[in-house]
């Protein structure tokens, strides 16, 4: 970074900034190094530019749709010191600078506004032909593969910087867009890093409520830690894995393995087994020797949902890893070691199990280093519209919902969280239905026999408290596939019990 005579300052976020970046790059013929920024961060950098060049001695920066709107006084600052010292500033973007805001840039930075998109812009500003690299942003045109590739491609880079603060790839992205170079001639470190977005990309908390920015602050600290044990609490359905998958992303072992596992989906003889591996001959059928979930997590994290379904044999030894991290594969002489984050989750109450002596305390104390509550939907409902566009525009052409889509969406509880919302939005893609009105309608007749015969208006639970309790046993009988003395477990109440709200 720095050896090249111009400096590119884009955008994070949306394509327009990649394919305008890509654009002016083309235009400079290569001599132009690239940095994503974002409004509140540019001033600050300008500054360091100016005046400690850290990034190098350029001697034009070109900024691209960027917003001028953080911190002007310290914008204006800034640019008076680039000035001074030789380095023109370039400011294209298709949205005006608020008078005030330009009345201290005066001078500073010369301006070139246009009503025309941000690439249409540059387009113009350059001379440079920009209908090469526009085919990523035409929403009625199916895509090339080469063509999906390269969002693929921008969207890791995206999810690079966000989670790492790598900047590379989002540079790099650039040129390859601008010189057009296709996929299979892709270096390795890229091919890489889009396998690691395909692994974990999918799982990142989208929101901006507080509930949801309070929880990502609490992943984002206690990822660096990453011996400390995560106990996470929430409803089924809220993303407890997702928060594991954050926690992982961000932590130092981040290149190790994240290894999930669900146990409530094996019978309880079973888990010992796949905890910890069996010996060949260890009992009929162990042709050959395996490794359990700790070694296939070994270095990186291992993540156990529905951790109160162990039994009390099976909580005992994994206490015994958790107290020295050794154990002994099933039929096994040898001890075994290994190094994993050990993160944990349930949506069942497990102080009440411990003091009904069916969950171990010690264990509890063990795994309840950190603990965290993913919240329903019911919570954080004003975040509806950003999950749902963000997971429609990875299927649609980078579309985004309409308001009367949004607002059809938004007129329902979902009992069952993100996961219902996901699936109401992939019912809609495999039916081809875009009346969104119809398909809650619908959603709502589908799921109706879950309330017992009750109807559930509007997608909302009932007042009254018996109503309510006997939607909630029927949801809790489903979810154990209609297992009466499971569903009695977990309700934690008589299987008569749950016959009486059957």
């Amino acid at each position: 970074m720095g050896m090249s005579s111009n400096l590119i300052l884009t955008g994070w976020g949306y394509l327009d900034y990649v394919v305008a970046a890509a654009a002016a790059y083309k235009a400079f013929n290569g001599d132009a190094d690239i940095l994503g920024v974002s409004k509140r961060r540019l001033p600050e950098l300008l500054d360091e530019i100016a005046y400690r060049k850290k990034r190098g001695a350029w001697s034009s920066i070109c900024i691209l749709g960027v917003s001028l709107s953080g911190d002007p006084e310290m914008l204006a600052s800034a640019l008076a010191k680039l000035k001074s010292k030789g380095i023109g500033v370039t400011w294209i973007s298709s949205i005006d600078i608020p008078d005030q805001i330009a009345e201290k840039l005066n001078g500073l930075v010369e301006t070139r506004v246009s009503d025309d998109s941000l690439v249409a812009v540059v387009g113009q500003v350059f001379s440079v032909d920009v209908e090469a690299f526009s085919a990523l942003l035409n929403e009625s045109r199916k895509l090339s593969t080469d063509m999906r590739d390269y969002l693929t491609l921008i969207a890791a880079a995206q999810f690079y910087y966000r989670n790492y603060q790598d900047e590379s790839l989002y540079a790099k992205a650039v040129r390859y867009l601008a010189n057009g170079v296709r996929p299979a001639a892709w270096d390795g470190e890229v091919k890489d890093a889009i396998a690691h977005y395909e692994r974990y990309g999918d799982r990142e908390l989208i929101g901006k409520s507080a509930v949801v920015a309070k929880l990502q602050e609490r992943i984002n600290r206690v990822a660096q830690h990453e011996h400390a044990r995560v106990l996470i609490l929430g409803e089924s359905g809220t993303g407890k894995e997702t928060v594991a998958q954050q926690i992982h992303t961000k932590s130092p072992r981040w290149k190790m393995p994240f290894v999930a596992f669900n146990c409530a989906s094996v019978t309880k003889d079973l888990l010992e087994d796949r905890f910890f591996g069996h010996e060949r001959g260890a009992f009929t059928n162990a042709v050959e020797r395996t490794d359990g979930l700790f070694l296939q997590a070994d270095g990186g994290t291992l993540f156990l949902d529905e951790i109160g379904e162990m039994s009390l044999e099976v909580q005992a030894l994994l206490l015994r890893v958790l107290e020295g991290g050794r154990f002994m594969r099933v039929g096994g002489k040898e001890e075994l070691k290994c190094d994993v984050r050990l993160i944990t989750a349930t949506n069942r109450d497990l102080p009440r199990l411990v003091v009904e002596g069916k969950f171990r305390e010690d264990l509890y104390q063990r795994l309840n280093v950190v603990q965290m509550r993913t919240p329903s939907l019911r919570e954080h409902k004003d975040d509806i519209p950003i999950i749902a566009n963000a997971w429609w525009r990875k299927f649609h052409g980078n579309r985004t919902l309409s308001e009367t889509q949004i607002a059809a969406l938004m007129d329902y509880d979902y009992p069952g969280n993100v996961r219902e919302l996901i699936n109401i939005l992939d019912r809609a893609t495999a039916l081809e239905e875009y009346d969104f009105e119809a398909l809650m309608r619908e959603h709502k007749e589908m799921n109706a026999g879950l309330a017992g015969g009750l109807e559930i208006k509007d997608g909302r639970i009932p007042d009254k408290l018996e109503d309510a309790i006997r939607i909630h046993v029927r949801r809790i009988y489903e979810k154990y596939g209609q297992n009466l003395t499971r569903a009695a477990e977990a309700l934690d109440v008589s299987r008569n019990t749950v016959r009486k709200y059957l």
